[in-house]
């Protein structure tokens, strides 16, 4: 028998100069795409980010107003390693982040602000590749970040955003979904891999009650090992995938 043939990740894109990456939580970039980021904020290329929550009810040790504050550092702390200075927080309640007009508003007024033609997001969809369930803040904010990136260009939904001063903007040219179990496209991890790992443990706080390994050794494992699975489909180098919606 023949071996079956391994699809091929294409290259992302690059010929774009502002992105906005938008999460529900504190270290969903760091998990899903960070070694990317580096690579495309070492190329010169502007990344900003907006997470939906705090990541208060993340830690069950810590009750929610002392440990929002803690995740909020730990985040620009992160994104830092990466060359990413803008972070901003919506504020909707960690764990109970309801999919509606409400967040959608928030995110295009988000993608109006920043004015990206690529916005990143994390997997929306029901599993983590059919094997574990996500949770509903990342189904919630990455349905809706597809959803307000048409949003953000059309004057007629949430004209309350005109008046804020926010114009339309419709340059979204793509959305990249992050996590996907059906990923399109790849960034190569090589340059960026290292400065992904150190973004990540700066959320040593939450790292340490996930897992009794060693952070570092638990993170560089993590991040390799997704790094080299998908580097089979995007000709042996390490790499970070994404599902790439084009508009």
């Amino acid at each position: 028998m023949t071996e079956p043939t391994i699809t091929q990740l294409q290259a992302m894109p690059d010929d774009w100069q502002r992105a906005l990456a938008v999460v529900a939580h504190p270290d969903d970039l760091e998990y899903g795409c960070s070694a990317a980021i580096a690579a495309w904020t070492d190329a010169g290329r502007e990344v900003a980010y907006v997470l939906a929550t705090r990541g208060e009810a993340g830690i069950d040790t810590l009750e929610p107003e002392k440990c929002a504050p803690l995740r909020e550092r730990e985040q620009r702390a992160g994104a830092a390693r990466v060359g990413v200075t803008t972070v901003e927080f919506l504020d909707h309640k960690d764990g109970v982040i309801e999919y509606g007009t409400a967040l959608r508003r928030d995110i295009a007024a988000a993608i109006r602000r920043h004015r990206p033609e690529l916005v990143i997001t994390l997997n929306h969809r029901d599993t983590w590749g059919g094997v574990a369930w996500n949770t509903p803040d990342h189904v919630a904010v990455g349905r809706a970040t597809l959803d307000a990136a048409g949003d953000a260009g059309n004057r007629w939904i949430f004209p309350e955003l005109i008046e804020q001063g926010l114009q339309p903007w419709n340059g979204v040219r793509w959305v990249a979904v992050a996590g996907s179990s059906t990923p399109t496209h790849a960034v190569e991890a090589t340059t960026g891999l290292e400065r992904a790992v150190h973004s990540l443990l700066e959320h040593r706080t939450y790292i340490e009650v996930l897992t009794d390994e060693d952070p570092e050794t638990y993170v560089r494992g993590f991040l390799t090992e997704n790094a080299r699975t998908t580097g089979a489909r995007f000709g042996g180098k390490p790499a970070v995938a994404f599902e790439l919606f084009g508009r």
